[in-house]
């Protein structure tokens, strides 16, 4: 039978209720009881009725049986089910009768166990709550395709109950990290997401006007620089969950719109920031899923510190099999084309150690790690090494082979910083359009004086993809950003979807 078909006998219904003087969108209902709590009580249901309880959900499957039939009742905890006799409802059968699955429905009776040993609600008043007018998707006891799940996360969240644990456990990270960073007495701030210049990332931003301004403003790509902006302004430790926004493709670790959590320390470097990076990443484990060793896509990974330092100077040497800590463009130009790695035109000598690296070394880096000894070049915000030429004071964490965090010992010099800027405009001249703009804001902002400060910036959605086991970013975003659905909104659309036979009874499946 075609949706369309489905549909118009849901329309009847739709009209049979309101024939009874029923709200089919009733305004509000109240009920006493979560599944979860009616089926911890256990043992102590027996086969006589017992306590009452109001409960309230949608229909995940109904099956009748003449004067009675049973239903499955799916809430915020878990699944219950409800029977209905009709010699118990008297004129009201006709309600149950009237069901269809994917109604939202409360249900008020008395709690027994069935002799088949089902805990079960013996409902003596059932009311509608919200009328579902298009049938459940085909298979949506296991609704699978990826394109579909993302599109439609609403149909997702009801019909594959372990999308909504991957939520729930990153809800858990967040609130562990937030917990542990206003321990360590950081503030948590807000900063605009409308920028008049975007910074602190190699990013194209989205573009959109002012109009009463009369200006153009961007998407933050990231909310470092005004971060440290506060730092000079006197608060000495602060952080942001922010919403962040990159004009870029997309695939397995990257979406457009992205959480970005990003802390500042005034006082410290790079080396701090590494030991509390260590401890917030492993309390956030620990308190998401309960240890501090996950399994991500067959991976084991162990969070317990301390995590080792990788050299990406050495590291790459070590795997071509020649000393690059020279950081000779003609040298590193002559590997990658060796290796057939691919570079943009005038990409210099750090943009082609870091393709060599993120080609022959990061996939390797299974155990969460510290990778360090970056080039100046690919780190306009970072302060010199003390210890060794050539590179900055910077870490980037990464994990199960993807890049986790950066962090910087912070530029505070304002004429070095001031000259990083206007190298990256150099870059932007000669056509490279992810290369950092000049802030002349923020040099200024530099010039009233700010300590030394470490900041480290964590990628949220990579965080929770490892402590859910999901293999892409998508899994952990409850609404990423897809291509246009074709036909949407036109007549017939996606009326021809088979849909899944009124009535059918759920059944559990993987995703």
């Amino acid at each position: 039978m075609s949706l369309h078909e489905l549909m118009r006998q849901r329309e009847e219904k739709l009209a049979q209720w309101r024939a009874l003087g029923v709200d089919p969108y009733a305004y509000r209902y109240e009920p006493t009881h979560h599944a979860a709590e009616v089926l911890a009580w256990g043992e102590a249901v027996t086969q006589e009725p017992g306590q009452r309880v109001r409960v309230a959900g949608r229909i995940v499957a109904l099956r009748g049986h003449g004067k009675a039939g049973f239903a499955h009742l799916l809430d915020g905890s878990g699944r219950l089910q409800l029977y209905f006799r009709a010699d118990e409802l008297g004129e009201s059968f006709r309600r149950y009768e009237l069901l269809d699955v994917g109604d939202w429905i409360g249900a008020e009776g008395a709690v027994f166990r069935t002799r088949t040993g089902e805990i079960t609600v013996k409902v003596q008043a059932v009311d509608l709550l919200a009328k579902s007018m298009r049938p459940l998707p085909e298979k949506w006891h296991g609704l699978t395709d990826p394109e579909t799940r993302f599109r439609q996360r609403y149909a997702d969240l009801f019909t594959n109950l372990e999308v909504r644990e991957v939520f729930r456990r990153r809800a858990r990270l967040v609130s562990a990290i937030r917990t542990f960073l206003d321990a360590q007495e950081y503030l948590e701030v807000e900063t605009p997401v409308l920028q008049p210049l975007y910074g602190g990332a190699f990013a194209r931003p989205f573009v959109t006007e002012h109009n009463a301004l009369g200006m153009p403003l961007y998407l933050r790509i990231s909310d470092e620089l005004y971060l440290k902006r506060l730092i000079v302004g006197g608060f000495e430790r602060v952080y942001e969950f922010s919403r962040d926004f990159r004009n870029e493709g997309m695939d397995r670790s990257h979406n457009p719109e992205f959480t970005l959590l990003e802390y500042y320390q005034a006082f410290a470097d790079v080396h701090d920031m590494m030991s509390l990076t260590e401890r917030l990443v492993g309390h956030a484990v620990q308190a998401a899923t309960g240890g501090l060793e996950v399994v991500w896509q067959g991976q084991r990974l162990d969070f317990t510190a301390p995590w080792p330092r990788v050299s990406m100077l050495d590291e790459v040497g070590r795997v071509v099999g020649e000393d690059v800590s020279a950081l000779d463009a003609a040298q590193l130009g002559r590997l990658a084309a060796a290796r057939g790695i691919g570079t943009r035109p005038g990409t210099g000598a750090g943009g082609l150690l870091d393709a060599l690296f993120s080609e022959l070394v990061q996939p390797g880096l299974v155990r969460p790690c510290f990778v360090v000894d970056f080039p100046i070049e690919t780190s306009p915000l970072a302060r010199v090494s003390r210890v060794r030429p050539g590179v900055v004071e910077r870490f980037e964490v990464y994990v199960g082979g993807m890049e986790l965090a950066n962090a910087f010992s912070e530029q505070n010099d304002p004429a070095a910083q001031r000259a990083a800027f206007e190298a990256q405009m150099s870059r932007r001249a000669a056509g490279d359009d992810e290369a950092q703009v000049m802030d002349h804001d923020y040099v200024r902002a530099l010039e009233y004086g700010m300590p030394p400060t470490g900041g480290v910036g964590i990628g949220v959605d990579r965080l929770a993809m490892l402590v859910t086991d999901s293999r892409s970013i998508r899994d952990v975003i409850l609404f990423p950003q897809l291509g246009p659905e074709e036909g949407l909104g036109q007549a017939g659309d996606d009326d021809e979807e088979p849909a899944a036979p009124e009535g059918a009874p759920e059944a559990a499946g993987p995703r």
